[in-house]
């Protein structure tokens, strides 16, 4: 991993953020690096917002690493 790029500091070492589910209301703990997750109260699908220099940066493979760079890539 490149050691200088501060925009991947959240996908090298994640937040936690608690969030509510829309549906039920129920607290979920969401990770800066989790795309999707399921409430564990009523099983309703949360996604993130992850927007991250994954999407744009030409080094972020090299920076977090192939599986990490698939796993948070968007699909075109």
């Amino acid at each position: 991993m490149r050691e200088q790029c501060s925009g991947a500091a959240n996908i090298k070492t994640p937040t936690l953020k608690i969030k509510k589910c829309p549906e039920c209301n129920a607290e979920i703990e969401v990770f800066s690096t989790d795309l999707e997750l399921k409430c564990g109260k009523c099983g309703f699908t949360i996604y993130n917002e992850l927007e991250s220099c994954i999407q744009w940066c030409k080094y972020a493979k090299e920076c977090v690493g192939e599986e990490v760079y698939q796993r948070l890539k968007k699909k075109d």
